[in-house]
């Protein structure tokens, strides 16, 4: 695949996908006899991973690290499954919060229904 076509495909810029491979979130994509990129099936297996995580909103650092621990083989399997343990608890914490905050703005939404109600129901008895 092209890099259009991953882009679209992703939801990515072209620009972007280039940063990632840049700075080593992605592997190195072979290039054709032109130089234009020619994504892999593997190629785009990383693409939906990191769009995946980035979406969650592991930072790229530790990305970087996992794709690193990654290439590394093996050896570094505790390593990549302590890390990716560490993310997901931070996730699972910045869920927590935004589900507070979710509750306190549907309380905050619920006054001012109760109150557009009040107040409409005030307006209707002087009319009438």
């Amino acid at each position: 695949m092209t890099i259009t076509e991953v882009s679209k495909k992703y939801g990515l810029s072209a620009d972007t996908l280039r940063y990632y491979e840049r700075v080593g979130l992605i592997p190195t994509v072979n290039r054709n006899k032109s130089g234009v990129r020619d994504y892999t099936q593997e190629d785009c297996n990383w693409v939906e991973f990191i769009k995946c995580m980035r979406g969650a909103g592991l930072p790229i650092e530790v990305l970087i690290d996992y794709v690193t621990m990654f290439q590394q083989g093996d050896s570094t399997i505790d390593e990549r499954k302590s890390l990716l343990v560490d993310q997901r608890k931070a996730l699972a914490e910045k869920i927590e919060e935004m589900n507070k905050t979710l509750e306190r703005l549907d309380y905050k939404i619920d006054l001012y229904e109760k109150g557009l109600i009040m107040n409409e129901k005030e307006l209707r008895e002087k009319n009438q």
